[in-house]
């Protein structure tokens, strides 16, 4: 009797043991009491229109069925957003991936992309009728608004570069993102760092004067170059592979659904920020389709190439934006993780 108490005992204790591991997930961190493994996510910038996929994948249940408990939180940009993957305060991120890359080439950071949300550069200069930028041989000795260290920002030498001006000539104002559309429309600057999907947003502040936007997409100058990239820490994707390719997958099923149906996107992400303009919001997801797909894409959704990476490199290098060097593909994504067709 006493045996039988005993084995009855340590069976306990080693079901207990079990459901403890089953409750950590694979990357260390505890599971909420649904099994679910709890995420924190970053959007590349505040939660514009531009980020309603993340939110249509939490709305529909992607995440969710991938085994994901995930908390949305609004980024502050490409650097600020890798960092804070690198520490742990997050676990997953989006940010540009020629800022990734620049920044990489100068600061070694522990992080590493699985794949991309836009196949080509969103970043551009924007402007509006009359302040006398019409094209880029324009920007010479204007005045550009832009917060320091945005990806507009230090992208601007290489398509500087490649449109033939010398960056030099324009002078860049340190100004904090929400005052940029109204900056610009009080003529102060002649020009904003902004993403091509910025357009219905900046055209919505000058209101009163019914100006069009005039956009400089660097994507124009620069094809080869990526838009935004699905950001992890390295260790994660090295030792847990499975689940960034689980969020991964999960993160562009929001984004084909938000590529399909902008609208319905849009009111998704009206549900979970209620201070969105749904109008402007679907606005900007319908000009950022022609980003996620290119005329002439025919890859999978989240496509990345090594060379192509190699490309972006050699460009950064040629621009002098980077060392010679300082950067390899594999520095900057794992190819391993990238969707495949």
């Amino acid at each position: 009797m006493r045996l039988r108490r005993s084995v009855i005992a340590l069976m306990a204790v080693l079901g207990l043991a079990l459901v403890s591991a089953c409750n950590n997930d694979d990357g260390g961190k505890q599971a909420g009491g649904d099994g679910l493994q709890k995420v924190n996510y970053l959007t590349s910038f505040n939660t514009f229109g531009r980020e309603a996929y993340a939110y249509v994948a939490l709305e529909k249940g992607y995440f969710k069925d991938a085994g994901f408990d995930v908390k949305i939180t609004p980024g502050s940009g490409t650097v600020d957003v890798m960092k804070l993957v690198a520490g742990g305060q997050a676990d997953y991120g989006i940010g540009d991936f020629t800022a990734i890359a620049i920044t990489l080439a100068k600061q070694k950071l522990p992080i590493t992309t699985a794949g991309m949300i836009h196949q080509r550069s969103m970043a551009a200069i924007m402007s509006l009728e009359g302040l006398g930028i019409n094209s880029p041989k324009d920007l010479p000795n204007k005045t550009i608004g832009d917060q320091p260290g945005s990806t507009n920002t230090v992208m601007f030498p290489v398509y500087a570069k490649a449109v033939g001006i010398d960056p030099a000539s324009v002078t860049f104002l340190p100004s904090p993102p929400p005052g940029l559309p109204a900056l610009l429309a009080s003529g102060k600057v002649q020009g904003i760092g902004q993403f091509v999907v910025g357009q219905p947003l900046i055209e919505k502040a000058d209101k009163d004067k019914h100006r069009k936007a005039v956009v400089l997409p660097y994507g124009k100058a620069l094809p080869d170059l990526y838009g935004n990239a699905i950001i992890t820490r390295t260790d994660m994707a090295k030792d847990h592979p499975d689940q960034v390719k689980k969020f991964t997958n999960a993160l562009l099923k929001g984004l084909q659904d938000t590529y399909d149906d902008p609208d319905g996107a849009a009111e998704i992400l009206k549900k979970y920020v209620p201070n969105t303009d749904v109008d402007v919001a679907k606005a900007e997801l319908k000009i950022m389709k022609d980003y996620i797909k290119p005329a002439g894409f025919d890859g999978p959704l989240g496509d990345v190439t090594q060379e192509r990476v190699q490309k972006v490199i050699s460009l950064l290098e040629e621009s002098n934006a980077i060392g010679k060097g300082a950067v390899k593909p594999e520095d900057l994504v794992t190819l391993s993780l990238a969707p495949k067709s």
